[in-house]
């Protein structure tokens, strides 16, 4: 029986991909000027193997990959530099952020039937309490629980430690929770890993290459869908 439904935040309740994508054209122009080059092409090859790499190990952070980058061209940074391109970068992706339109209406009905929990991992920022959740207080009025993982010692996802801390918080055991994201590594496999039951929503309105991937884990394209988990589990 389930008694919890938790959420990720980014592409789940809020849509951020128009900012993320101004945001690193925007770093990716700063770092080809400041390193000179003229063959943008290569430096993009680069640029998009480091950041690979970086997500890989769930490794966040802007302003290692960026430095990152210029040690690759053995070029260094001025003083400053790169933190005060870090504060733009959330600046842009905060500004073109925006609540699913269902998102707050969801979120009231299943708080009125389940526990409802926050995991999401850290935007790699290094000072606590500046992820973008803290911006939407009409959703995060509805969470018992929000895990930022990444911060205080908690690992990222999909590293099982931040779903089963946010299961002992909750007092729930994992297979009376229900965990819904967008990212098949870090969300998906994270919570089956944890003995959660995933939901993968693949929103209609994200423009994305969503991975192809045979899997038994239910997938919606609207968080709409749950407001019927019979159907779901």
């Amino acid at each position: 029986m389930i008694k919890a439904v938790i959420f990720d935040f980014g592409q789940t309740l809020v849509d951020s991909a128009d900012g993320f994508r101004a945001a690193e054209k925007q770093a990716q122009d700063k770092l080809f000027a400041i390193l000179g080059l003229t063959i943008r092409e290569d430096f993009l090859t680069i640029y998009r193997r480091l950041r690979k790499a970086f997500h890989g190990r769930s490794d966040f952070s802007r302003n290692s990959l960026w430095r990152e980058v210029l040690y690759y061209y053995c070029v260094a940074p001025e003083t400053g530099q790169v933190e005060k391109w870090e504060t733009e970068y959330w600046e842009t992706v905060k500004a073109r952020t925006t609540i699913f339109p269902e998102a707050e209406e969801v979120l009231e009905s299943l708080s009125a039937r389940y526990e409802v929990g926050l995991i999401t991992n850290t935007q790699g920022q290094e000072a606590s309490g500046t992820h973008r959740i803290s911006l939407f207080p009409e959703l995060e009025k509805f969470f018992r629980v929000i895990i930022i993982a990444g911060e205080n010692d908690i690992p990222p996802k999909p590293d099982a430690t931040p779903f089963r801390l946010c299961l002992e918080k909750l007092d729930i055991a994992a297979g009376q929770a229900l965990y819904v994201g967008d990212d098949y590594r870090i969300d998906i496999r994270g919570a089956r890993d944890a003995g959660l039951h995933p939901v993968w929503l693949k929103h209609s309105s994200v423009r994305r290459n969503w991975p192809a991937v045979q899997t038994s884990v239910p997938v919606i394209t609207s968080l709409e869908q749950l407001l019927d988990l019979e159907y779901i589990y």
